[in-house]
């Protein structure tokens, strides 16, 4: 199992991981960014929020973070919109908090285990999504109630379900193949 002692750690390793995260991340996004979620503005279905919070539970905050920065951004380059700044640390703020319970996490099939990586997730997704919305006040020149019904509710309920539903299946599948690996 990855080294759990230092949740603050960063060096090659989380760097590779965080890299791994983002591509991931930003492809799938791309994948999904056509499908609308009902909202007034630019929210997307995606169900690659999964993927980024998994990076989040298994490998620590620092390469949520950064997977969540870096696959926003590619994701929506590779769409072509362009770079919004504040829906990038929407992504890293989604991706950093469900990795505050890395250290925790020893058995990744544990129901336990799976119930915080899904709680710290929502956090993760309340806390990101929050961020982007408000901010568009400011970027967008939207109003609160937008802010708060077109852009924030749509996508934290998006981001929440597509959670639920795959990180079970992401840290079940990682611990598999970890135990097969024998380390």
């Amino acid at each position: 199992m990855e080294e759990k002692s230092n949740l603050w750690a960063f060096g090659t390793r989380q760097v590779v991981y965080a890299a791994i995260g983002a591509a991931l991340y930003g492809v799938f996004s791309w994948a999904t960014n056509i499908v609308p979620l009902p909202a007034a503005g630019n929210v997307s279905f995606r169900p690659a929020v999964a993927v980024l919070i998994f990076f989040g539970v298994a490998f620590g905050p620092w390469v949520g973070l950064l997977a969540g920065l870096l696959g926003t951004y590619l994701g929506d380059a590779l769409t072509g919109w362009g770079l919004y700044w504040n829906w990038s640390v929407g992504g890293a703020l989604m991706g950093f908090f469900p990795g505050l319970i890395m250290a925790t996490i020893t058995d990744y099939r544990n129901r336990r285990s799976i119930g915080l990586g899904i709680l710290f997730g929502a956090i993760g997704i309340a806390v990101g999504m929050l961020f982007a919305s408000l901010t568009e006040i400011l970027v967008g020149g939207i109003d609160l109630s937008t802010a708060l019904i077109g852009y924030f509710t749509p996508a934290f309920i998006g981001n929440l379900i597509v959670t639920i539903v795959l990180l079970p299946i992401l840290m079940i599948a990682y611990q598999s193949v970890v135990t097969a690996r024998g380390r």
